[in-house]
This record gives C-alpha cells, structure tokens and sequence, in this order.
C-alpha cells in the first residue's frame, strides 16, 4: 500500500499530543515511528499544537458546541494548529485529520465533524486568531497567576509573548576562541556572552564540529551558572544534578577536575556519551545526592537543582500542559536539602553555586536568602559584570534571566543563580 504523504508524521504529532494532554507525561516520553525527518516533523507539530494550545481551543469553542475528549478532540487540535498557525494548506490538513479521526472510536461520526470543523476553521480560523490576546490565552491559569505575582503583570505579559517563539539552538564551545570562525561557517551568531546562535531547525548532529565534539548545544542562559566558578583550572569541581553534562563539560574544558553526580542511570549514560564526543573527562557517579558523602571536601560545588523547570517553557511548551495548579512544596523542600548536603562537602573559602531553570522566585531568590539564614558560614558572593552581562545581574549580585530579556537576540531561557563562599 503506497504511504499517504504527511501521515505519518500526524500520527506521530498525535501520539505525542496525547501523551501530554491524556496522560500527563512529558512529550519526550512518547513515541514516534518512522525516520528522522518523519519524528521531527511530528515533534514539530505536536510542540505548535501545546504551545498554542489556548489559542487553539478558543477558536474550536466557536465550532464545536462540546470539545470531544481524547484522541477526537486532539485531531481538532491538531488540525487547528495546522490550518491557522502553520498555514498548511485546507486541503491537506483536513483531508489527514479526517483520515486521524477515523481511526479512533466512533470514527465515521467524528470523521464527519473533524471534515465540517476543519472547513470552518480554514474559513475563519486565521480572522479570529488576530482577534486573540496569544499571550494570555496561550499561558495556563496557574502559571500567570505566579508570574504576575513574582513580577508583576507587564513580566508575565511579556515572558508569555516570548513562550510564542520556538527557541533557537544555541552552541558552547570547548575552545571559546572558535565561536566566531564557527558562527561564520554556519551562517550563526555570537552572543555577547560567547554562545554560537543558530536560528532555525537545523539538524544538530549534522553540523560541522559536531562529530569532533567541538561543542555541545546548551542555551546561553544554561551556560551561565558554570562560568560563576572563578578560576576553575585545577580546583576540584562537584557538579550535583550535572546530567546531561553541559556544565560538566564548561568546567572540565577549562581544566577543572571534574566530579559529575546524577541519580538517573539513563541520564549518566547520556552524560558519558557527550563526555566521550567531546574528548573530555570527568569522575561519573551515579548516586542520590542526598545519601551520597565525598572521600574529600571540594574547592567549588556548582548545584543545578531540580525544579519546576517554567524557565525552559520556551523550548519545552509541554510543561505548561501538564498540570492545573502549582505545588512547589515539594521541590524547594528537596532544593534546600541539596543545598544543605552540599554546603557540608565544600573546602573552607570553597565557593558554592545554585542554579535553577525557573522563572519562580520560591526556587531562585527565596530559596537563596533563606540558605544564608540557615548557614551563617556562608556569605553571598556578588557576580561581577566582567562574568556575567550586567542587565542579568540583581541588586543583591545574583544571576537573573528572563525569556522576554535579549528580545532582539531571540530571547533565553529563565534562570537563576547564586554564589556563595565558604567563610
């Protein structure tokens, strides 16, 4: 039977959708069949459908008198996201959903309805999207709510207009003096803080320097933190939570001996693998850092906690899908007792650094003040402007970053990050 063209990727762009929306997973951890450019285009699509998801929902509001749960109501997403933000063309996009639709329960009837809503929708779908306040619509309930209340409502305005954009890949190198010969031989650019940006959806693996491992893909925001270790060549370096290894490979390249724990088997393996592209070394462990203790104290400790993870939104929208509310409790509780484990294994006049991928105060700020409170042997250590671009830094010396900072750059990822030394 010949392949109908496209389909297979709509199938794998469902299939991902409803492992988010269905089951509350991550998108990561559904699957796709099918070659290389078949799973990217479906990862592609299913990522449009999330991210716009409100968008999408209200237009269907005004077609469908009750939204289909399951698989019928994420083909009418689907195909949504298709005819009014990728502007596939009506006939394509209607005629593969139907074909969708029909594969599921009661498929002749929703067949029926996915054909009918798809013609209105390419009628009138694209009018009423202008229409649309994208950012509101687009930004869950829940994590407006925290945003606005950390930052007020023109910041949550304008970090959810930046959530719109995909992200772009963005490059470390290993040598930082390359980064300019690179970005011309890619058609890149350089950021002010030495990361190769490449826009669009190029396939990494296939770029020069890869095979090479000259660099690693890491968002600019990500590649901060590491840089907040002063003089980093020949100190002994603990880096907690370190896969998939880009910090471990920004300390190891600029000559620290590197320790890297992770608890995750799967994520070690991932670790070591760029470890070995990269011709880079590093001491591996995988164990749960808080029953974990060192043979020897460390000079530098760089601690990347885990966290609700709402500054990566950008690149992963399924985040924003996952859930209803927002329940911190149990990650700033496990965020300082890291902190708390860590602070034990750092050398007298060592210095530590804690980071996180979120936008929220509760796992950046807060949680670096009420540190402080619980160590009075610990100062804070203000980051200085020849480290880190001063529109990044905070009042008290912290590390901050927005998805909405650097908008003519193509934004970065939400981060934060504090130092502090060992009295």
């Amino acid at each position: 039977m010949t392949a109908i063209a496209g389909l297979a990727a709509r199938e794998g762009a469902l299939r991902l959708i409803g492992t988010v929306l269905d089951r509350g997973a991550m998108v990561d951890e559904g699957t796709v069949s099918g070659d290389a450019a078949i799973k990217a285009e479906a990862r592609g699509l299913a990522d449009l459908a999330l991210r716009r998801l409100g968008q999408i929902d209200a237009i269907l509001s005004q077609f469908v008198q009750r939204m289909p749960a399951g698989h019928a109501g994420n083909v009418l997403r689907l195909m949504t996201a298709e005819l009014v933000f990728a502007r596939t063309a009506p006939h394509a996009a209607v005629d593969l959903a139907v074909r969708l639709a029909k594969r599921g329960k009661n498929g002749g009837r929703i067949g029926g309805l996915v054909n009918a809503v798809g013609r209105r929708v390419a009628k009138k779908g694209a009018a009423i999207a202008e229409g649309q306040d994208a950012a509101r619509l687009n930004m869950p309930d829940w994590l407006w709510t925290a945003l606005a209340g950390d930052w007020g409502e023109d910041a949550a305005r304008a970090i959810a207009g930046a959530h719109l954009t995909p992200a772009p890949h963005d490059l470390t190198l290993a040598v930082p003096a390359d980064a300019e010969p690179l970005a011309r031989e890619i058609g890149a650019r350089v950021l002010p803080t030495g990361t190769v940006r490449l826009e669009g959806r190029a396939q990494i693996s296939a770029l020069p320097g890869y095979e090479a491992g000259a660099w690693w893909a890491q968002d600019a925001a990500a590649a901060l933190p590491a840089r907040m270790i002063p003089d980093p060549a020949g100190k002994r370096v603990l880096d907690l939570c370190a896969a998939p290894g880009g910090k471990t490979m920004q300390l190891a390249a600029a000559g620290a001996q590197v320790t890297a724990l992770d608890r995750s088997d799967r994520r070690m393996k991932r670790l070591s693998q760029n470890l070995a592209r990269t011709k880079l070394t590093a001491a591996c462990v995988t164990a749960d850092a808080l029953t974990w203790a060192p043979e020897a104290p460390f000079d530098a400790i760089l601690l990347d906690a885990p966290c609700s993870a709402t500054g990566t939104i950008r690149r992963h929208p399924d985040l924003m899908r996952r859930r209803d509310r927002l329940d911190l409790a149990p990650l700033t509780d496990l965020q300082a007792r890291m902190l708390n484990a860590a602070a034990k294994w750092l050398a007298p006049g060592g210095v530590l650094v804690f980071c996180t991928c979120s936008l929220l105060r509760a796992e950046g700020e807060d949680q670096a003040d009420a540190f402080l409170d619980r160590h009075p042997a610990f100062a804070r250590m203000a980051v200085g402007e020849e480290e880190i671009p001063s529109a990044f830094v905070t009042s008290d010396g912290d590390l901050r970053t927005r998805p909405d900072y650097w908008p003519d750059l193509g934004g970065l990822d939400g981060f934060f990050a504090a130092r502090f030394s060992r009295q």
